[in-house]
């Protein structure tokens, strides 16, 4: 085989150290020095190693509190993992809710704690979930404070590496990362679900996308795995009808009333000193139809707008202006 086709072919090769494939090409560089070819062995060599190192580093073994493992799958072109885990120390637990939906995300905590006296009675807790609602609501932190009260590793999806231009791999992905969880207790997050989920109406859609619905629609509708599905989009109406009913729970994720923003803003300023003549009453009626991203947006910029023009006391006119500075990303 000539020097380029060689050179080719170690570039493609994707591996652990014991794999089939990895030791057969370990023989081969064994066999080009033996041929007196040692440039050439070193550059396959190099080449070699630098792909099973790449390879390792990204498909990192995962434990969780059951003492089970699985391998997160990757891309078979761009090996580039299906998912990443989010650990725990940075999952976002603490969050403000109206009593109508915190008593909705109790509940799924609930059952999946009590799921071993669930099955006596030949019962199963709610583990399919699609949050949706305004942006900035909370759904994503919402799939992160399930994970965390439950105690589950955090698996994010990557759509950018699910979806291939390749035809029929973006299916194919789906399923690998489905296969991988089937044993593996975690929380996967499928966020901003409407990205694979487009309703098959849709006459501009290509083909693979209308298969890749169909499969999402198998494999939500098969799981019965030891996790949660946890899946949120921004656009309810673009979801394909037939997949609402492969979920167990669907929950919306409103705008903060009154008295929840009130909550976001006292929480978020904690730590700071708030001027006596501040009303945060009367800003949380300011901040009315603002989303509870936007709201603590609003009070942080006041906490820093104090730090760095006054002593770091935020009074009403840092609040005014902060408030004034972010009414332009509120949209009704």
């Amino acid at each position: 085989m000539n020097q380029d086709l060689l050179l080719r072919l170690f570039r493609s090769i994707d591996g652990e150290q014991t794999d089939d494939i990895v030791m057969v090409a370990e023989g081969i560089i064994e066999d080009e020095r033996k041929k007196g070819h040692n440039k050439l062995a070193d550059r396959l060599s190099g080449i070699l190693s630098k792909n099973v190192k790449r390879a390792h580093s990204l498909k990192g073994e995962l434990r969780n509190i059951f003492g089970a493992s699985s391998l997160i799958p990757t891309d078979k072109r761009s090996n580039i993992p299906l998912a990443i885990e989010v650990p725990r120390d940075h999952l976002r637990h603490e969050m403000i809710l109206s009593e109508e939906t915190e008593e909705k995300i109790e509940r799924i905590e609930k059952e999946f704690l009590a799921r071993e006296r669930l099955s006596h009675f030949g019962l199963k807790p709610k583990r399919r979930i699609l949050l949706h609602g305004y942006p900035g609501c909370g759904k994503s932190m919402s799939a992160e404070r399930i994970a965390w009260n439950i105690g589950l590793p955090f698996l994010k999806v990557k759509f950018d590496a699910v979806v291939s231009s390749y035809l029929g791999e973006s299916a194919s992905n789906l399923t690998k990362l489905f296969e991988a969880i089937k044993n593996f207790p975690c929380v996967l997050l499928l966020d901003e679900f409407d990205f694979i989920a487009q309703s098959r109406e849709n006459k501009q859609d290509v083909g693979e996308m209308h298969r890749v619905v169909n499969i999402l629609l198998n494999v939500l509708e098969d799981f019965d795995g030891p996790g949660l599905i946890i899946a949120t989009t921004n656009l309810e109406g673009a979801i394909d009808k037939a997949l609402f009913r492969r979920f167990d729970d669907i929950i919306e994720l409103n705008k903060p009333a009154k008295t929840e923003i009130s909550k976001i803003l006292k929480s978020t300023l904690a730590s700071m000193k708030v001027d006596k003549e501040v009303n945060l009453s009367q800003f949380s009626d300011k901040l009315k139809g603002f989303s509870a991203a936007l709201c603590v947006k609003v009070a942080m910029d006041a906490a820093k707008l104090a730090v760095i023009q006054g002593d770091g006391t935020i009074t009403n006119s840092f609040f005014e202006r902060s408030l004034q500075e972010n009414q332009r990303y509120n949209k009704e």
